[in-house]
């Protein structure tokens, strides 16, 4: 039997007559944008999330992008974050005009690393030295596990870095017991379709504790202005569309109940693969991994793949070139070696089926 890395078919069977109720209803309304189920979405993120305003956005690169202007990252800045993960981490910061500085990850986690951030911003450790203040940190809570946040808040608070949550890979994860996302100033999550919580196309979400910054997200997300047609500040337009926002009210009422699914595969995965010669993922005390993806290490990792594509499992690599080593990112200056855990854990790398 043939087993995907993921299947969304099998979702929409178990939902389809909720959903396509939701997405009928829409229709039926002529109401598409920015509409009553967007509000309510948001409503209802902002209580599970345990935060004071949830944004609704395009997409999650989007809301790493708003959510960067927003605590007034601007050209010639300098942002922390880590060299493994999606390339929108970066990109997000490249947008704004300022320079992702990284910085290396735990090897166990897999995220970023609060000694090799205190490193960076003493002006030691590997990598080019920029000129520039560091205006904001970005954590990943890469696959669905918290990164150290009691530890990066600390060190972002001494420095005066902003916090900006890359939580898109991890909705309902806690860290000692409250959700990600509201652990910084803005949290930015996303709603691509693969995710957790996933929509029928894009979509994204930014939090925050702050009301003045949900403010300012709301007007950065449709031009930049308070009232229509009147215009303060360089805005955007990066609204969810009211189908995507049904579609997600639907699926929002079984995170939990997924969630706790994904939990269960993975103790059967670490009761299974015990003693198997592989590095299994660790779950950080005092918080709650999602397990968007279930990531082993395997030094013979392409071998394994490979074998187990013949045996008819389908696995994926999250992610085969480190950040800083794009040639994306080549005119940085970082090189080859300069973040080690980043790099073998590239290599390394190897993430299982678990939906």
């Amino acid at each position: 039997m043939a087993v995907p890395i993921l299947n969304l078919k099998v979702q929409y069977a178990g939902i389809r007559q909720r959903l396509d109720a939701a997405v009928q209803a829409v229709l039926e309304s002529g109401h598409f944008v920015l509409g009553p189920n967007v509000a309510a979405l948001e409503a209802e993120l902002a209580a599970f999330l345990s935060v004071t305003r949830a944004v609704t956005m395009a997409s999650g690169t989007d809301a790493l992008h708003l959510g960067l202007r927003a605590v007034g990252v601007m050209a010639g800045d300098l942002v922390l974050a880590p060299p493994f993960t999606f390339v929108a981490t970066a990109t997000a910061v490249s947008y704004t005009g300022a320079r992702p500085m990284f910085a290396d990850i735990e090897p166990d986690t897999f995220n970023l690393d609060p000694r090799a951030v205190s490193e960076r911003l003493a002006g030691r450790g590997a990598g080019p030295r920029f000129a520039g203040r560091v205006r904001a940190m970005i954590p990943v809570h890469l696959y669905g596990q918290p990164a150290d946040m009691g530890q990066l808040v600390a060190l972002a608070r001494a420095h005066d870095i902003a916090v900006v949550e890359d939580a898109a890979q991890a909705i309902g994860a806690t860290y000692d017991g409250k959700c990600v996302g509201g652990l910084g100033d803005v949290g930015c999550f996303s709603f691509y379709p693969t995710k957790n919580l996933g929509a029928m196309g894009d979509g994204g979400l930014a939090t925050t504790q702050d009301q003045a910054l949900g403010d300012h997200l709301l007007r950065l997300r449709v031009y930049g202005g308070r009232q229509r047609y009147v215009h303060d500040e360089l805005g955007f337009n990066s609204r969810l569309d009211e189908i995507q926002a049904a579609v997600l009210r639907v699926k929002l009422g079984f995170l939990q109940e997924w969630t706790a699914r994904r939990r269960a595969i993975a103790a059967r995965y670490r009761a299974g693969l015990a003693g198997a010669g592989i590095v299994l993922p660790t779950e950080r005390p005092g918080s709650t991994h999602v397990y968007h993806q279930f990531a082993v290490r395997v030094p013979d990792r392409d071998g394994v793949q490979r074998r187990m594509a013949e045996r008819g499992v389908q696995t994926a690599i999250y992610y085969p070139l480190p950040l800083h080593v794009q040639p994306l990112y080549r005119d940085l200056g970082y090189a080859p070696g300069d973040f080690p855990e980043a790099e073998r854990a590239a290599r390394e790398v190897l993430c299982l089926p678990i939906y």
